[in-house]
């Protein structure tokens, strides 16, 4: 069995195209929706990856908002910041790229952001909304990272419904909120959450039709424990240093060879990468709609 690759790129390709779309709608009543992003201090990496995200948002034709302070700003000037861009009709959502500075508190910073333009979908406002709202349409920004899982699978036509779905993993960006998502009625899957000190990993993995790899652990997930056709979604990073060349690898959570044993396989990098960055684009469109 080879898997059928759950190709990222070309889904998040779709999204773009469908959000292109009604940006021009909004265009037309005189909105214009804008995205903004918040980068203290000049970690490398961070700026490409802010770079990247204004270059996508404006390739659909939003509008880019880039706000930076040095690393040594305090915790008032980025507060202050942070206030400017709630009060700004022009910014319709924005995420505050970490992580910060260690002087800065992370926790009070990402609560200040007002819960209507939160980007990212994780401010406590919005998850606890989540929370107690399982049945209806909801109305808030949803987590990126879970969403763009979920869109990944159903736009390659997997059916979540009834599935027993297995993440590994805890972190706030997706292993505590995408079960959230996953078992409201519009999917009715079963989810188990697993981590790093579960007692036996591999006995939940191999119970799964799904598994949603996000611990941060090179090949955490083996081969010998994925059940022959299920959906394995790798999305944990785990970065080394290749001592004969010195330069730095990327590794995922899911063994190379998971491949021959998975139905459908999303690879990293290339799966839910480029997902989670059309979901943030989707979150500041629909808030735009939503203010329209």
């Amino acid at each position: 069995m080879v898997a059928v690759r759950l190709d990222g790129k070309a889904a998040a390709a779709d999204i773009k195209a469908e959000l292109a779309v009604r940006v021009v709608a909004l265009k037309e009543r005189g909105i214009i929706p804008g995205i903004a992003t918040v980068l203290v201090g000049a970690d490398p990496a961070s700026q490409l990856y802010v770079g990247m995200k204004h270059r996508e948002s404006e390739s659909i034709g939003m509008n880019s908002i880039q706000r930076e302070l040095p690393a040594e700003a305090t915790q008032a000037d980025v507060e202050a910041l942070i206030d400017e861009l709630n009060a700004d009709p022009a910014c319709h959502g924005y995420i505050v790229q970490l992580p910060l500075p260690k002087h800065i508190d992370t926790d009070a910073i990402l609560e200040r952001i007002d819960p209507a333009k939160d980007a990212d979908g994780l401010h406590p406002t919005n998850l606890g909304r989540l929370v107690l709202n399982v049945n209806t349409r909801i109305t808030s920004p949803l987590p990126c990272t879970p969403r763009g899982v979920i869109e990944l699978l159903t736009r390659n036509g997997y059916d979540l419904h009834g599935k027993d779905v297995v993440v590994v993993g805890r972190g706030v960006t997706i292993g505590r909120s995408i079960g959230l998502l996953l078992t409201r009625r519009e999917y009715n899957a079963t989810v188990t959450l697993t981590h790093t000190g579960t007692a036996d990993l591999a006995h939940h993995l191999r119970q799964a039709d799904v598994i949603v790899a996000a611990a941060g652990v090179k090949h955490v997930v083996r081969a010998e424990d994925v059940k022959p056709g299920a959906a394995v979604l790798d999305v944990g990073v785990t970065r080394e240093v290749d001592p004969e060349t010195g330069k730095s690898k990327v590794h995922g959570d899911v063994a190379p060879d998971v491949a021959e044993v998975a139905g459908w396989l999303s690879p990293n990098p290339g799966g839910v990468g480029p997902m989670t960055v059309a979901l943030l684009m989707t979150n500041v469109v629909e808030a735009a709609e939503r203010g329209a």
